[in-house]
């Protein structure tokens, strides 16, 4: 027998005798090699299943360390200190906080002020986004960040929404040293610009992006639109920026339109699972092509989602729509449903598994991969007409 199993059988055998809290001091020890001799000793041991240890959660998102991989995406849940709170208490593995919008920012600069006067594309439509900005908003934004620091240990990511070049880039520094642990560049740029080019585009996103992580030292992931012409050239770019997370994908706001009254809404909608087809496909046919962590977001509703994306190859996923519906609680859910999927599979960690169903192992062109998918669907007929 090899020396390391003899290790895991004598403290395997220990917990079954002692149990209790000893069984936490296991959880490093029995990855892999002595998780079934744990869950033996443990039975032998009159314990009951409650008191088994659970799998190894725990990751590590652009080199922060988490304790699991459910984390909440940037949204207005965490515009009260009692909510962010409430999700460490609930299990979050991490959370992103509200975003710090460029608008406010501009604004306060009295940049913005002059872009709604000329009817700038950009910001002619500021003012129905922000009908109450004030000056001093992104210093109080600031000041807000760094008291929320203060009040958890959970591992907190500051959120940056802007589409244009500028003094912005301060606020950057500025977030950093607040305490945060990272920084997401919330890329939101609707192209409605015929005149311009989709390169243009893109330039104009990794510009941003490389100014940021020029001037901060902190972890950098981007948030990206699904709608780029090349994904994968785009996560490469990013790569090579030095960006160390990607969260897949953005999602837009759309808008709706009411006949009846000849007025277009502007309505936030709940996200479904079925939306998370789109970062599945993408985190699945990327995963271990780039040195990127990737966050699925979008969809992501239940733990079997969170399996789903953790297949794919997602480092984290982030969640908001489901918890508006089912409550913050429901992070509790997530994380204690991800264990027990991991428990019937015996699985020890989350790398034991993470990626198992991606493009990684396919031998061939992965574009051919998805066309001869796309071909096998259409070719079955049966299997989404009625006859």
């Amino acid at each position: 027998m090899r020396p390391r199993f003899l290790v895991t059988l004598f403290f395997a055998m220990l917990a079954g005798v002692v149990c209790g809290n000893h069984a936490a001091m296991m959880q490093g020890v029995h990855r892999r090699t002595g998780r079934g001799v744990f869950k033996l000793a443990i039975a032998r041991g009159g314990c009951s299943r409650e008191k088994w240890i659970m799998a190894d959660l725990s990751t590590t998102y652009m080199g922060i360390a988490l304790k699991n991989p459910v984390t909440v995406a940037a949204c207005s849940l965490s515009c009260k200190v009692e909510n962010i709170l409430r999700a460490e208490e609930a299990g979050a593995g991490a959370l992103v906080i509200r975003s710090l919008f460029e608008e406010q920012i501009r604004h306060e600069t009295g940049e913005l002020d002059a872009a709604l006067a000329k009817g700038s594309e950009s910001y002619a439509e500021a003012l129905s986004y922000f009908p109450a900005i004030s000056h001093g908003e992104a210093k109080e934004h600031l000041f807000w960040v760094g008291r929320t620091r203060e009040a958890t240990k959970m591992p907190l990511i500051a959120s940056l929404n802007a589409v244009s070049p500028g003094n912005w880039v301060a606020y950057a520094k500025q977030l950093a040293d607040t305490g945060v642990d990272g920084l997401e560049l919330n890329y939101y740029r609707v192209e409605a610009d015929m005149t311009r080019d989709g390169l243009s585009a893109e330039l104009q996103m990794l510009d941003i992006v490389a100014s940021v992580r020029a001037s901060v030292k902190l972890p950098i992931a981007v948030k990206l639109s699904p709608f780029y012409t090349s994904v994968g050239n785009v996560i490469q770019k990013l790569d090579e920026i030095g960006v160390n997370g990607a969260v897949m994908f953005n999602r837009f706001l759309q808008p709706e339109i009411d006949p009846d009254k000849e007025t277009v809404l502007h309505e936030m909608t709940y996200s479904t699972s079925a939306e998370m087809r789109v970062p599945l496909r993408w985190i699945g046919l990327l995963y271990g092509k780039h040195s990127l962590d990737m966050a699925a977001n979008t969809g992501i509703m239940e733990a079997r989602d969170v399996v789903k994306a953790l297949l794919a190859g997602a480092t984290v996923v982030q969640v908001a729509s489901t918890l508006f519906r089912n409550g913050i609680g429901h992070l509790t859910s997530l994380r204690d449903g991800l264990n027990a999927w991991m428990d019937s599979k015996s699985y020890a960690s989350i790398e034991d598994f993470r990626g198992k169903l991606s493009q990684q192992g396919f031998e061939g062109d992965s574009v051919m991969f998805e066309r001869a998918q796309y071909l096998d669907f259409l070719m079955s007929r049966q299997r989404w007409v009625k006859a």
